[in-house]
């Protein structure tokens, strides 16, 4: 299960753990968006108005996953105000979020840590919201609710990048600015999977984000690619020890024969 803020936040998120798991026919993907993005900016090129961006961005998504190879079995829209999630009430999110949890019982939940990724206030809160939800449940038992992931970026990498762009004369990603990326210490990443074999249709699958995709901060395929060959996420729960092993795959280790 996947929960996330705006259409294309799960692409960069759990897109290529999916690619590589799209012929596992035991797989059930969940996925949750808090707003249609109706609010986004859009990309010059794309002939979208402004009135149309929320069905639009539906409709990229649904494509999006296509191109995966595994559409989502369950899609949530909660059709929440899109750069307001704030101002919503912060239980009500939960609650929301606990009743699609409930139900599925997913073995596996992902969704944003506290940096939000680029410090988005809409990531932010969709990101405590469900780490309430996931919690509360998990505390109470029941079947699935293994393991709770945040997205992440290693720090490590956004230096490297940041040090290619001085080179380039560009400007470099800075924490301190709304909508710029942000590292975690490497030594926090407690998933890393290697996504190389599945990169290509990633970027197809993020491509066809087309009112977005002049706005994402990648140069070109070639930095694109290079970008997208792993997936980092920080382990929430079960707490993680210092210096336990770094797993491969989200699910590695799970059973995942208890899903409800």
């Amino acid at each position: 299960m996947f929960v996330g803020a705006h259409p294309d936040d799960d692409a960069f998120g759990v897109a290529r753990t999916v690619a590589l798991h799209a012929p596992d026919r035991t797989l059930r993907l969940i996925l949750v968006h808090a707003t249609d993005g109706e609010a986004g900016e859009i990309a010059p090129d794309s002939g979208v108005e402004p009135h149309e961006l929320a069905v639009v961005r539906r409709e990229e998504t649904a494509e999006s996953w296509r191109v995966v190879g595994h559409p989502p079995d369950r899609h949530e829209w909660f059709e929440l105000p899109d750069g307001r999630l704030a101002d919503h009430p912060f239980d009500d999110l939960v609650e929301r979020i606990t009743a699609v949890m409930e139900e599925e019982r997913p073995d596996v939940v992902v969704t944003f840590g506290p940096d939000g990724i680029s410090g988005h206030p809409d990531h932010v809160v969709v990101g405590a919201a469900t780490t309430q939800a996931f919690l509360g449940l998990a505390s109470a038992g029941g079947p699935g609710l293994q393991r709770l992931l945040h997205g992440a970026i290693r720090q490590s990498w956004v230096d490297r990048w940041n040090s290619k762009r001085r080179e380039l004369g560009l400007w470099t990603w800075d924490p301190t600015e709304p909508f710029h990326l942000r590292g975690v210490p490497d030594e926090t990443i407690g998933v890393d999977v290697d996504t190389t074999a599945v990169v290509e249709r990633v970027i197809a699958a993020i491509r066809a984000h087309r009112t977005q995709w002049s706005y994402l901060t990648m140069d070109d395929d070639r930095a694109l690619g290079e970008s997208l060959r792993a997936e980092h996420f920080v382990v929430v729960w079960p707490p993680r020890a210092p210096g336990a092993p770094v797993l491969a795959d989200v699910f590695e280790g799970l059973d995942t024969s208890r899903v409800g």
